[in-house]
């Protein structure tokens, strides 16, 4: 029991940065971007991009006519 609350003393006593925290907010952050890329590029264009071509890396998503309702296609 002794050995535990030394060990909780040392590690209130020094500084620390949450790694954790930060990296958890640095894949959020690319995940949102990633995510808001494929969306936009698969969205209406807006006006003055209608004619430009979709980049090799986003992929192409084929809307449905009603998703998720009926049977699977496969």
């Amino acid at each position: 029991m002794n050995l535990l609350l030394e060990v909780a003393e040392v590690a209130t006593n020094q500084p620390h940065f949450p790694v954790s925290a930060t990296a958890v907010y640095a894949v959020g952050f690319v995940a949102a971007v990633t995510i808001g890329s494929v969306a936009w590029y698969n969205s209406k264009r807006p006006v003055g991009w209608e004619d430009k071509e979709r980049p090799d890396v986003v992929p192409e998503v084929k809307k449905e006519e009603t998703p998720g309702l009926g049977e699977p296609k496969s």
